[in-house]
């Protein structure tokens, strides 16, 4: 398998999001406190779906490599999502909360998965999903932003593992939209994600989120990794 699945691999595993536990609150007088900000959140993507197109920069540090991805991802709460890339190659992870399938179309190649082990609690950007999970995984600590249109949130683990060391979150202040994930491990790596074009409100097909394995595919368990 090539370096990109095994970057989606880890993207799977490691870029999670989730939880409620205030270390901090800095925010100016008059301004939404995190709670506040949480519930704005969460009544934006209260809905039973949403889509949204992303843009994907992952770095390794240690071997100064970043790569970059686009495509489009679609939501239905709870527990399901679909990543369609089409930069730099045509591939998908799809899961309806139990199993998680990861296709390659050029390689005829599907690796399945159990989807809690990669998207449980908010793992893997699985709080997208149900975005209650926010408040159960994970605490957060408001920071200063870089840009006055958003509120940035830092997000820390409660059990925290070499995959993931941290979250920080850009939600735009008028909207409560996640426009931007950076994820970073233990290493130092970072893999963002910058989402634009959402549709919220819709209620995708069921059977969007469930995948048929093609004739002849070459299938590798992932559980076996």
């Amino acid at each position: 398998m090539g370096p990109f699945t095994n970057r989606l691999i880890r993207l799977a595993a490691c870029l999670a999001l989730v939880a409620f536990t205030p270390l901090a609150s800095p925010a100016d007088a008059g301004s939404p406190s995190l709670d506040q900000i949480l519930k704005g959140i969460e009544k934006r993507y209260a809905g039973k779906g949403f889509s949204a197109s992303f843009f994907q920069e992952s770095m390794l540090k240690a071997m100064q490599i970043t790569d970059t991805a686009e495509g489009h991802l679609t939501v239905k709460r709870p527990g399901n999502m679909r990543w369609e890339y089409t930069i730099p190659e045509q591939q998908s992870i799809i899961t309806d909360g139990k199993t998680m399938w990861i296709y390659r179309p050029a390689d005829n190649q599907v690796m399945v998965g159990k989807a809690p082990a990669y998207f449980g609690h908010g793992k893997g950007a699985g709080f997208l999903s149900d975005i209650r999970l926010i408040r159960k995984s994970f605490t957060i600590e408001q920071q200063p932003a870089d840009n006055e249109d958003y509120y940035r949130l830092k997000l820390l683990p409660r059990e925290p593992t070499q995959e993931l060391a941290d979250i920080i979150l850009s939600v735009a202040k008028q909207t409560y939209q996640i426009d931007q994930v950076v994820s970073h491990n233990a290493y130092g790596d970072e893999t963002r994600i910058v989402f634009s074009d959402f549709s919220f409100d819709i209620d995708p097909a069921d059977d969007l989120f469930r995948f048929t394995i093609p004739a002849g595919a070459d299938v590798v368990q992932m559980d076996q990794f």
